[in-house]
């Protein structure tokens, strides 16, 4: 819109001038301007000289409990039995910069009685694995090992004699057969919850202080009969996977190839597959399953082991 401005008195056509006045508009959300304040804040000694930590530890134990019990008269049928499972699984690992230590152990032992027959162990294992090693580049790194495995108790074959009683032969025991393995290589990891190690030098003594156990078993673990030991050196592929593959449910799951480079025509294989289900903070079900074909035991054929169990599982940390 226009308007005319005009001085007081006599005036001309020249005095006149001539705007264009523009209104704004109103805005239906007023805003109030903002203002950006700094100021110094002393920080609590205790937050000032926190350390970093660069370990993460993990650990659980578990107990499983299964029995069972039959009347006389149970027309199905049934034996009473009782079983004890336990289990211990921990882990600690350092990472910083390109250095990578990790240590993981793992506790098995369970026995189960039925009655009328000898008591017989479920699960008995012993391991212990130690790893260091250095990022070379993004994916790929330099690894040293050292591994221990074995078992707590005897381990026994069944039979029956000639009247029909249960008889049982000792075929293992502690450090019979027990075993060291030194490894050097390469370890791919792309991903958090997968690894590979090529163990390009490695050695592995085997021990049978129990030099009479060859009675009951001719392969004797492939420790020459008499000795208590037996070094080899090798090539060794070790692959895990540790991964959530649902809500509430891990996956986890060891490879392990060892070959002999005296004897590369004679691969041993071995699989150990954990499938644990979180039912609540304290209870768990869990699968366990091992495959293993090695050549100084089992006959030439593939061993195995499965087992399930439901149990009480407490964590640390929580």
């Amino acid at each position: 819109m226009s308007s005319e401005v005009v001085a007081q008195g006599s005036y001309t056509e020249a005095d006149t001038i001539r705007t264009n006045i523009i209104y704004p508009k109103k805005n239906a959300f007023q805003t109030r301007p903002s203002y950006l304040s700094v100021e110094a804040k002393k920080l609590p000694f205790y937050l000032v000289k926190r350390r970093v930590n660069y370990w993460k530890t993990t650990a659980a134990f578990g107990v499983n409990l299964n029995q069972a019990t039959f009347s006389d008269n149970w027309s199905s049928g049934g034996v009473n039995s009782v079983a004890l499972s336990s289990q211990v699984n921990y882990k600690s690992e350092y990472k910083k910069d390109a250095k990578n230590l990790s240590t993981e152990l793992i506790l098995q032992y369970g026995k189960l009685k039925n009655k009328d027959q000898m008591e017989r162990k479920t699960n008995d294992r012993i391991f212990w694995d130690n790893k260091a090693s250095l990022q070379l580049s993004k994916d790929w790194y330099f690894f040293a090992s050292l591994s221990f495995e074995s078992q707590f108790d005897a381990g026994y074959t069944y039979g029956k004699d000639s009247e029909g009683n249960e008889t049982k032969k000792m075929i293992s025991k502690f450090m019979a057969p027990g075993y060291i393995t030194e490894s050097l290589g390469f370890e791919y990891k792309p991903v958090k919850y997968f690894s590979t190690r090529l163990g390009t030098g490695t050695a592995r003594q085997t021990f049978m202080i129990d030099t009479a156990l060859y009675k009951n078993n001719s392969k004797n673990y492939g420790v020459p009969i008499g000795k208590k030991m037996k070094n080899e050196l090798a090539f060794q592929v070790v692959s895990n996977i540790d991964k959530d593959i649902a809500t509430n449910m891990n996956l986890k799951a060891r490879y392990m190839m060892f070959v002999a480079y005296d004897k590369l025509s004679q691969i041993d294989h071995r699989l150990d597959l954990t499938l644990t289900a979180k039912v609540n903070r304290l209870v768990n079900v869990t699968v366990n399953g091992t495959a293993l074909y090695d050549n100084n035991s089992g006959n030439g054929k593939i061993q195995a082991m499965q087992s399930l169990a439901l149990g009480l599982v407490y964590k640390l940390p929580k």
